[in-house]
């Protein structure tokens, strides 16, 4: 079943699956992930919800890691300070 829906002003596909469609063609809902949230059901009833990882990054607000960063296409600016500031004096007693 494809059903479109409209989230926060944007258009996605939604499509909802039984486990068993799923477990015959895991591939196919996968893809479909990529266009919206894929719900899985188990006797008829909502159980899972397979989504894009940008999917639910959004939806979780993870914060990206640096190494997510600097793998983005964009160029992203940022200053590594020196270990000159960072030092402190030991305080021994």
């Amino acid at each position: 079943m494809l059903l479109l829906v409209q989230l926060n002003g944007s258009r996605e596909m939604t499509t909802t699956i039984s486990s068993r469609e799923f477990n015959q063609d895991a591939a196919g809902a996968k893809r479909a992930a990529l266009d919206g949230p894929v719900f899985i059901t188990d006797r008829g009833r909502p159980a899972h919800v397979l989504l894009s990882i940008d999917d639910y990054r959004r939806l979780s607000g993870e914060q990206r890691s640096l190494v997510d960063l600097l793998a983005m296409a964009d160029d992203v600016e940022f200053t590594i300070p020196s270990s000159r500031e960072l030092a402190q004096p030991a305080e021994l007693d």
